[in-house]
């Protein structure tokens, strides 16, 4: 797998589109403001802030999967954009304390027929490594994948429960 910083918008758009399962799955979640096939609006506004927030994995120069994160904060999740009151203390317990320097792992998705082969874990690897080089001190995620909780709990991230939410917060320090 070769894992990529910074792609093309029109090019991570034309492959977004063919995403089906990740389109399903957020029916699934309620999100129903993103249209099927299209870049949500969060989504765009990270990858044309900074490019290097969209990370593509490829195998055999075929597009397989990606992650978009952005920079954050225990109390915000962008400026003028407050986190709620559960949220901002489950990340306030898994840190320690109140933090602005902190990344967090936005979405994270590989195709269907990819999964099962280690690829998770390689990504993992790689992010974790590539986020503590550019001098940031934690990841947070937030996931329901049976997948990403099982990576996350191996590589030691500290958990915790959004129940209003249904989904399991995940943090790495460094």
């Amino acid at each position: 797998m070769k894992i990529i910083v910074g792609c093309d918008l029109k090019e991570f758009k034309k492959y977004y589109r063919t995403l089906h399962d990740l389109h399903d799955f957020y029916k699934t979640v309620g999100l129903s403001d993103v249209k099927v096939g299209e870049l949500g609006v969060d989504e765009e506004y990270w990858v044309r802030k900074d490019p290097s927030y969209l990370i593509m994995w490829k195998e055999d120069d075929e597009a397989v999967g990606h992650a978009i994160w952005h920079e954050t904060s225990t109390d915000k999740h962008k400026k003028g954009d407050p986190r709620d009151e559960e949220d901002k203390g489950i990340l306030r317990r898994l840190i320690g304390r109140r933090k602005d320097n902190i990344v967090e792992l936005h979405e994270l998705w590989l195709k269907k027929r990819h999964r099962g082969k280690g690829l998770g874990k390689e990504f993992f690897e790689f992010f974790e490594r590539f986020i503590r080089n550019r001098g940031y001190d934690s990841i947070v995620y937030y996931t329901d994948s049976p997948a990403a909780i099982a990576i996350c709990r191996k590589r030691g991230y500290r958990e915790e429960y959004l129940a209003e939410e249904n989904w399991h917060v995940f943090c790495l320090s460094f």
